[in-house]
């Protein structure tokens, strides 16, 4: 694999953002770890009285079914309001643009985007949504997601971490749903929005209430410029890997990302919680040096998709240079890197590492155009949420995704020695790996299907802007994106129908919330068990052979289920464009 194309300033940049992920890991953790626990109290009145005025009880230690119901009634509740508020948008305040109602489907796949933590928009948001449903609706989702998201890893590190006492009075009690969703958005999300959203102002991100601003141009015409409050829904977007973005060119505006510190900081944002979370998780179970080795694994993957991603782009597009397109010496007979769909103030590297960071995380957010990325760059985006988005992954659910797959791990190596397996002192016994099965399939259960309903309906291929296996990517993409509560697209697909809107819909509910379910059951069932002493027979979980075996269940387990569907996609539109060359 040639290098010579990546600048060391790129791959300089690329190094000071690990380092910085590194750095931040440890004191984001050790403050999750604080708040979870109930260390952290500064605003003990305010949750008090939301407690109150919820009728909740704060002491009850919930079952994993009652936890599960509240996640789920409160998540109906939620959808369904934002719903109503859509659709009577026209009628209601705070829409000095006077943007009418928005249409029946768009409303149900928005409602269904936001409770997900997708954010998948196929709208303009600037011509779509009013103020009030921007800063009340899709705002207020951005931290009831990501707190749910949240909660829902700290439930399954309670269940590990506890020490049952079987079948009786107490067993499968994994904490409190309302509890964890207070505490999340109170001393998490809320106070760390209001730090970046004033690091955002202050690069020149608008933060106001004013209508669109209106600019005479030299020429004489009339230009109408949107704006609005965007300082603070950027910042709750990436702190919450949420990815929707107030304009329709997401991060690639200037007023959501204007210049290369905010492209850092919003990049940063995106890792914070999903790294401290880890950090937080080793602490919780009593073995940070287990936390360390899934931190570890993460940050292996990240740096090998990055590498691949900013190489691919880097080399430029062979086509380009076959019609001696913007080619210089840099590589005799290839473009000057492929910037076609990226920002000229971000250049090659922070775009590629921007959109490894954005499918790493269930982020979605997007500083230049992925459909605009060659046959491997885009590949790598891809690969990232067909994985599970467990690379640090989104708030919460990276860290719960990973345990699923160590689980998975545990479990193979314990039949590769022919003990029963254990994890941490608990039994992985039927139910357990029913549980983690359940979460595995459930995810390309949704995606292969939808993907290839859309390729053989009329509704499906009507949506189609590029035909061969670039459009075949397109959907598949799109499913993937959707059912991995990603949010990010390969925009050549055109999704703003009724076929589009139904199917992203269902795929962004089923992708959330059946995939939830079997997490808190796991984490039921392991709070039941007692923990048991290590024995010399332990696999040991926080050494170099744990990191590698769980490396190869992550990435075969991905590679058995997608590998046909990339080969007909990505893969073999590299080869057309290369003349069957791989590393062309």
């Amino acid at each position: 694999m040639n290098l010579s194309s990546t600048t060391s300033n790129g791959w300089l940049q690329i190094a000071l953002f690990a380092v910085a992920v590194l750095l931040v890991t440890k004191p984001m953790g050790w403050y999750l770890t604080q708040v979870y626990e109930g260390r952290v109290r500064c605003l003990a009145p305010i949750e008090r009285r939301l407690y109150r005025l919820a009728g909740v009880d704060a002491t009850a230690d919930q079952h994993w079914t009652a936890y599960a119901t509240s996640l789920l009634l409160f998540s109906a509740v939620s959808m369904l309001l934002t719903y109503a508020v859509l659709r009577l948008q026209g009628s209601l305040p705070f829409n000095p643009a006077g943007l009418g109602a928005v249409a029946d489907r768009q409303a149900f796949e928005t409602s269904a985007s936001f409770v997900s933590n997708t954010n998948w928009q196929s709208y303009a948001g600037e011509s779509t949504m009013s103020y009030l449903a921007q800063a009340t609706q899709l705002t207020f989702h951005n931290f009831a997601s990501a707190a749910t998201g949240l909660g829902v890893a700290v439930a399954l590190m309670r269940g590990i971490a506890r020490r049952g006492t079987g079948n009786g009075a107490g067993a499968g009690r994994i904490g409190n749903f309302w509890v964890d969703l207070v505490r999340g958005t109170l001393y998490v999300l809320l106070p760390l929005s209001c730090i970046l959203a004033l690091l955002f102002v202050q690069q020149g991100v608008p933060q106001t209430l004013d209508g669109a601003a209106v600019a005479h141009t030299l020429d004489g015409a009339v230009q109408t410029i949107a704006r609005g409050p965007v300082a603070s829904q950027e910042a709750i977007k990436q702190l919450g890997t949420n990815g929707g973005g107030f304009f329709n060119a997401n991060s690639a505006h200037p007023f959501e990302n204007p210049t290369p510190v905010s492209n850092w900081w919003s990049m940063l944002a995106i890792f914070l919680i999903p790294a401290g979370t880890v950090w937080m998780f080793g602490r919780g179970v009593g073995s940070t040096r287990h936390g360390w080795a899934l931190w570890t694994a993460m940050f292996v993957l990240f740096i090998g998709g990055t590498s691949v991603a900013y190489w691919a782009e880097s080399r430029g597009n062979p086509q380009h240079a076959a019609l001696g397109v913007d080619v210089v010496g840099a590589v005799p007979g290839h473009a000057a890197g492929n910037m076609e769909g990226k920002e000229v103030r971000f250049g090659i590297a922070n775009s590629a590492l921007y959109a490894v960071v954005s499918t790493d995380a269930s982020c979605g957010a997007v500083n230049s155009m992925h459909d605009s990325f060659t046959a491997l760059g885009g590949l790598v985006p891809l690969v990232n949420m067909q994985l599970g988005e467990l690379i640090f992954g989104g708030v919460g659910a990276g860290l719960y995704g990973m345990l699923i797959m160590v689980v998975l791990t545990v479990f193979i190596a314990g039949l590769m020695v022919g003990r029963t397996p254990e994890y941490l002192g608990k039994r992985i016994q039927q139910r357990e790996v029913q549980m983690v099965m359940c979460y595995v399939l459930a995810f390309p259960a949704i995606v292969l299907p939808l993907t290839a309903i859309a390729l053989v309906l009329p509704d499906g291929l009507a949506g189609l802007n590029n035909r061969g296996p670039h459009g075949l990517t397109e959907v598949l993409y799109a499913f993937t994106s959707t059912a991995a509560n990603n949010g990010s697209a390969f925009a050549g697909l055109t999704g703003g129908t009724t076929f589009y809107n139904t199917l992203f819909g269902i795929a962004m509910l089923l992708g959330r919330f059946a995939l939830i379910v079997p997490v808190l059951a796991l984490a039921g069932f392991l709070a039941e068990q007692r923990i048991a002493p290590a024995t010399a027979g332990t696999f040991p979980v926080t050494g170099p052979m744990f990191v590698a075996l769980l490396l190869g269940v992550i990435l075969i387990v991905g590679a058995l289920t997608y590998f046909p569907a990339l080969a007909l996609g990505p893969v073999v539109e590299h080869l057309l464009m290369t003349g069957g060359r791989l590393f062309a």
